[in-house]
């Protein structure tokens, strides 16, 4: 694998990880991949999107699992794998073809444990306090404290579900990633130029 270096960044939900891989990556001047990631898969499995955003990372439970089997074969996931099967190994493999020739920033995705064998990759993991979260979600869609809480709580669930389902590691953990920010405690400024800090130095 090369040497390009690579950030990935996992994260709460509402945290503001997206924010700080986009601010990152601007300030940096390299690319950004976050939801891109999915049409890409798409576009690789012959998957409609729109199905793939049903289980972008998200490990679904045994009882699903045969629902999402997709009804014919593709040239990456083969025939008779569960799609969100199918979603992990094909996104790990343009992940890994996406850091070949570029350096880049890459959010959620398990992107740390795929790239755990590259030898520049600076692994982050986002993390803010529940109020922080829950206004921001609030926000972000226009919907009302209780669904914005739910929300959160859901989603980090699944985060967590898919992360260590995949990776056999803890979820937000320091031994899963080499630094955690809590944005609440440190503020978004300051995160982007310490991750800036640290990628050009």
């Amino acid at each position: 694998m090369a040497n390009n270096k690579v950030i990935t960044i996992g994260r709460e939900f509402g945290s503001g990880g997206r924010e700080i891989g986009e601010r990152v990556a601007k300030l940096l001047d390299i690319p950004y991949f976050d939801r891109q990631l999915v049409e890409m898969a798409s576009g690789k499995m012959g998957v409609d999107s729109f199905h793939l955003e049903q289980v972008d990372e998200k490990a679904l439970s045994r009882f699903l699992e045969s629902y999402w089997v997709p009804k014919r074969p593709n040239s990456v996931a083969g025939y008779g794998m569960a799609l969100n099967d199918g979603m992990f190994i094909v996104q790990s493999a343009i992940i890994k073809s996406l850091v070949k020739d570029r350096p880049c920033v890459i959010v959620g995705r398990c992107a740390d444990y795929v790239l755990r064998g590259h030898p520049a990759c600076l692994n982050i993991f986002i993390c803010a306090s529940m109020e922080d979260r829950i206004s921001r979600i609030m926000d972000r869609y226009q919907i009302p404290r209780k669904e914005a809480a739910s929300a959160v709580r859901h989603t980090d669930s699944q985060r967590r579900k898919y992360y260590e389902n995949y990776t056999k590691q803890e979820w937000g953990s320091i031994e899963s990633h080499q630094m955690l920010f809590n944005l609440s405690k440190l503020g978004v400024e300051k995160v982007v130029g310490v991750i800036a800090g640290i990628y050009n130095g």
